[in-house]
């Protein structure tokens, strides 16, 4: 399955050089992979789950590498939709709700040379803190966010 079609216009140019900007995008459902492809014929291969616990989104990530919310029970999370962001990024909603990070190709390009390092310390990360892929675990409650206090008014 395709993810969306549009036009592609050849590298963007940026102030720090050439954007690499893939000329298609597949959304592959079976494997749960969303696949990036490239002019030259290099093809990015990512894990939905990898995707959602590496979000560059505030929300996972923090304002700064101290405020960073560990991802847990994302094994089984899907891709409900992916939007075009100008030129530059994807915009994916997931399952779970989450879809507040904006991919920049540049960003997409970093995960694809770094994918085995990031998710070898993502499973560290889960181990040391007793949590876990799984979303039915119930080791992961601690982690999972907190339900927003209302103001009452409504």
């Amino acid at each position: 399955m395709s993810g969306p079609q549009y036009t592609y216009a050849g590298p963007l140019v940026t102030k720090g050089g050439r954007m690499r900007v893939p000329v298609d995008i597949l959304q592959n459902q079976k494997s749960r992979t969303l696949e990036l492809v490239y002019e030259d014929g290099h093809h990015a291969v990512f894990p939905f789950e990898f995707l959602r616990v590496m979000s560059p989104s505030a929300e996972v990530q923090g304002h700064t590498p101290d405020e960073a919310q560990l991802q847990v029970g994302k094994r089984d999370v899907g891709i409900a939709g992916l939007e075009l962001v100008g030129l530059y990024a994807l915009k994916i909603v997931f399952t779970d709700g989450h879809d507040s990070g904006l991919y920049s190709w540049d960003y997409f390009e970093e995960l694809d040379k770094t994918q085995s390092e990031r998710w070898d310390r993502y499973l560290e990360e889960l181990k040391r803190a007793g949590a876990s892929r799984d979303p039915d675990d119930p080791a992961n409650i601690p982690f999972m966010p907190k339900p927003r206090a209302s103001c009452g008014h409504h």
